[in-house]
């Protein structure tokens, strides 16, 4: 009996083993697609490692458990896999699109939709690729929901993908400073952005060691 029990416990030790050798190695094929997104949005360069960081601070102040928060890590690092069914001509154009052109882009959450939901393992991530463009007003894309209709970790992601677009430098602008894109934030509360994540996201900005270090 107690050889038994020993032989069970080596047993599930195994089996723990083998599945976090089993989720490590996913996770880093998920870090290497969002590398090789960030290679070719070459504009962005950084930017899903910066605004993951971000988005997992702001989640768990927010009150996000950790396996909640593994979820949106995965869904804050894939944001822009649908990005991969974009034409080269569209993401890399020089000038503002055409409407034909803005039409295919806004199709990259419903690219991601494609991509992840048949992975099981990624389905619980899918609601930051798949909704981070909508607009608390209803105006986004690609459903156009409403306020609470978006799913939480998706509208905690917005707020932070735009703030670093804001504060960083791209080819066709500097960065604005953190005081200017700050009262983009502010303005579009409650338009764009759920307004009681506005507030928290900006009262941890102003507490001591603020996140907009992760530059």
């Amino acid at each position: 009996m107690k050889q038994d029990i020993t032989e069970r416990k080596e047993a599930e030790a195994a089996l723990r083993t083998a599945h976090d050798a089993l989720i490590a190695s996913y996770d880093s094929t998920l870090a290497g697609w969002s590398q090789a997104l960030d290679l070719r949005d070459r504009e962005t360069e950084g930017h899903s490692s910066r605004v993951t960081l971000l988005t997992l601070q702001l989640a768990r102040v927010l009150g996000f458990n950790e396996d909640e928060l593994e979820h949106v890590r995965r869904g804050a690092l894939l944001h822009d896999i649908g990005k991969i069914g974009i034409p080269d001509a569209i993401l890399h154009k020089p000038g503002p699109l055409t409407d034909h052109e803005w039409r295919i882009m806004r199709r990259h959450p419903e690219y991601a939709y494609q991509l992840l939901q048949p992975i099981a393992f990624l389905r619980p991530a899918l609601a930051i690729p798949y909704c981070h463009h909508e607009h608390w007003d209803g105006s986004g894309y690609p459903r156009g929901l409403k306020g609470d209709e978006i799913p939480l970790a998706a509208r905690i992601f917005t707020i932070v993908d735009v703030w670093d677009a804001l504060t960083s430098d791209r080819p066709y602008r500097a960065a604005l400073s953190h005081e200017a894109a700050r009262e983009y934030i502010e303005a579009q509360a409650g338009s764009i952005f759920d307004p009681w994540i506005v507030k928290t996201f900006l009262a941890m900005l102003d507490q001591a060691g603020a996140p907009v270090m992760v530059h």
